[in-house]
């Protein structure tokens, strides 16, 4: 499956879930990580009109999820988010915040991906780190 083929398959999957409700964007796939873009608006910012940080990890758990599933046999096992961690750095008020997870450990039980994002200025304005279990369907 070329690139394309596999941002049209995410993105079709991606269809009436939170992340297509906050305006989440998958922008680019590679062999091991994913990124995506996601708008500062009222669907993602909090009461003193900055990004809500649990936007940005919600971001964060979306790309390294995606990327985690391309790591792994889908016909016979699920990833699953068992850690999260996010440190905000920097405030963001209005535009888009682009994110990209990369592998820090594919295993073959846990994953460990780094998700970097990133203000228009491309300044830091988040760094997560997600802990995935590869389990077997049942």
């Amino acid at each position: 499956m070329d690139k394309i083929e596999k941002l049209e398959k995410i993105k079709e999957s991606l269809q009436n879930t939170m992340i297509s409700t906050i305006g989440i964007e998958i922008t680019d796939v590679g062999d091991d990580f994913v990124c995506g873009k996601m708008p500062v608006d009222a669907r993602t910012v909090q009461g003193f009109g900055i990004l809500h940080g649990g936007a940005s990890v919600v971001l964060a758990e979306s790309l390294g999820s995606i990327a985690g599933s391309m790591q792994i046999d889908l016909k016979n096992e699920v990833v699953m988010g068992i850690e999260i961690n996010a440190n905000h750095l920097q405030a963001v008020k209005e535009g888009w915040v682009f994110g990209k997870a990369s592998p820090i450990k594919i295993g073959k039980r846990i994953q460990v991906w780094e998700i970097q994002i990133k203000d228009e200025a491309n300044k830091r304005v988040c760094i997560s780190r997600l802990t995935l279990a590869v389990v077997k369907k049942s």
